[in-house]
């Protein structure tokens, strides 16, 4: 779709040291997994072939780590052998983070799950961390998470973003039609599309509650992370749709 670049600061000693490399922003609905949706597998065809290509535009920064952010009950990190299950969505099936000694725990929430399933299905062997940021952090807090973030890695990392928008586009979402939905999506796209941290930083928290967006924490923790990196970012938009009433985005962030 559309795709500009931003220029951002930060601490120069992020960047020298530990490069964030890239960033793709992909939804989690569960409705990805096909054996989830079942019959209806490929009305999101579209979307599923959308974050395909985002992780391997991701993978093709040639990162060393990639790092997990999503929304969930509360903020934490989790170990490389913990999982999400799909049992609550019809599914039987767990979805492991990295490793499979089941060492781990059935603690991964959903956005998590869906991202540790999209990276699954790349193949890659690449080492995988995944954090959690609580549904109603506030933007400050989110911010501050992605600076830790850069500051703690280790390696060249990529970040996946997981979070969707609103849950409020027409009469039969899942939280019936609001009329501020569209221009709240529409400001979200335009932010993924520029790269603008700015405007996911000014993303209001009360509103994207009322619209019931799962997106908006995660996606301020990606804009905190890209401003401690630093540099000129590029963004690009590759999905935009509200099938079933809800916001899908697909986005990739690269340097510049």
């Amino acid at each position: 779709m559309t795709g500009s670049a931003h220029r951002l600061t930060g601490a120069s000693r992020y960047r020298e040291r530990v490069p964030l490399v890239a960033a793709a922003v992909c939804p989690h609905p569960p409705l990805l997994v096909p054996e989830v949706a079942g019959a209806a597998a490929a009305e999101l065809d579209p979307l599923r072939a959308a974050c395909d290509a985002a992780l391997a535009r991701l993978l093709a920064a040639e990162p060393e780590v990639i790092l997990l952010v999503g929304s969930g009950p509360e903020t934490r990190s989790f170990g490389t052998a913990d999982y999400g299950s799909l049992r609550g969505y019809g599914l039987d099936r767990a979805v492991p983070l990295w490793r499979t000694d089941r060492a781990g725990a059935d603690v991964l929430p959903l956005s998590l799950t869906v991202g540790a399933w999209l990276v699954g299905r790349t193949g890659t062997p690449l080492s995988r961390f995944a954090a959690a940021i609580a549904d109603r952090a506030a933007p400050a807090d989110c911010e501050d998470m992605g600076v830790q973030l850069v500051e703690r890695a280790e390696a060249r990392t990529a970040l996946l973003v997981m979070g969707d928008g609103s849950a409020c586009r027409g009469e039969k979402s899942p939280g019936y039609d609001d009329p501020r939905a569209q221009a709240y999506d529409e400001s979200v796209g335009a932010a993924l599309a520029a790269a603008d941290a700015e405007a996911l930083l000014g993303l209001d928290p009360v509103l994207s509650a009322e619209l019931m967006v799962a997106g908006r924490a995660p996606w301020q923790v990606l804009a905190g992370a890209v401003r401690a990196a630093g540099g000129d970012w590029r963004g690009e938009l590759h999905y935009a749709e509200a099938p079933y009433g809800v916001a899908y985005f697909v986005a990739g962030w690269e340097t510049a």
